[in-house]
Order: C-alpha cells, then structure tokens, then sequence
C-alpha cells in the first residue's frame, strides 16, 4: 500500500501593503500596539458617531418640531383629497351650461378686468389690472361651477394697480369646456 501524502498549497505572498504594515507593526511594543488599537478604536467610535448616530439623533431632535407642520400638510391634503373627489363626482354639465356659469364668474370675480372669448371649446379670458385675490376666487369659482380646466396661464405683474399685499395681473388664461 502505498500512501499519498497531500500537498501542502505554497502560501500566497502578502500584498506589499501588508508586507510594509506588518514590518512596521512587528518591531513595536505591546504598549505602543495597544495604543494604536485604542486610537483606531476611538476613530472608529467616532465614525460610528457621525456617520451614524448623529443624524439619527438630529432627526429626532426635529421630528417634534416638524410634527405640526407635518399634521398642518396632511390636514390641507386630505381637504385637497375630498375636494378632488367633490369635482370627480359632480354631474358632468353641458358645454353652454359651463360657459354661462363662466361668464357669470367673470362678471362677479374681475368685473371690468377681465374679458372672456370662447373659441371652440377653449376659453380665453384676458385681463388687465386683475387683483391677485380676485383672480383666485375666479379661478376657484370657474373651475368648480363651470368645470372649466385651465390649460394655459400667461402672467405678469400690472405697473398701473394692485398693492404691495395684494399685486394687480395682466395676462391670458386659457380653459378647456366641457365637451359638448
């Protein structure tokens, strides 16, 4: 019987990085190695630290002050949410319907600042010196009352009127009607 003895693999060579490490660290004390450990170990706690635990620590430190703005968000969502829902699932009206509630929104909301021109099933309605608060209140009611969708927005702050609180607007804004 003849018996096999299994090769031992040649070992590997060290890296030269290790080789010069390794000839560095072979000559020092064990107080000097213990040092070295202890500085790693502090760099590596302060690592941990910032990388870690620091940002984690500041968003809690946070998170109570952004609470209420938080709530305050979801709240104006949430009435965003169920007003969406209120359009979805409003009866769908007729085209000349939409137009004369649009028109009565014009009249009431811009007055003399704002001319409407219906195009197809587009309407435009351009204004001049239109007050910032009014225009929104339009824009609310023209969209609510007429279904109207704007499209297409093109304004610039009036030179002649408005307030420093509440600016005046000339411009275009364009609608979709419903369809016929």
């Amino acid at each position: 019987m003849s018996s096999v003895m299994p090769q031992r693999a040649a070992p590997r060579e060290m890296p030269a990085w290790r080789q010069t490490l390794a000839a560095r660290w072979d000559p020092l004390a064990v107080r000097e190695k213990r040092a070295v450990w202890i500085a790693l170990a502090i760099v590596a706690l302060a690592l941990l630290w910032w990388l870690l635990l620091a940002p984690a620590i500041a968003t809690l430190a946070n998170a109570s002050r952004q609470q209420p703005l938080l709530e305050a968000q979801l709240l104006r969502m949430k009435a965003l949410q169920a007003e969406a829902q209120e359009l979805q699932n409003a009866p769908k009206i007729a085209q000349t319907q939409a137009l004369r509630a649009l028109e009565s929104a014009t009249t009431q909301r811009l007055g003399a600042t704002g001319q409407l021109g219906v195009l197809g099933d587009r309407a435009t309605i351009t204004l001049k010196g239109a007050t910032a608060d009014g225009l929104a209140r339009w824009l609310a009611q023209a969209r609510i009352d007429s279904r109207a969708l704007p499209i297409e927005v093109r304004l610039a702050r009036s030179p002649v009127a408005g307030s420093p609180t509440n600016p005046a607007w000339d411009g275009t804004v364009v609608l979709a009607l419903p369809p016929r």
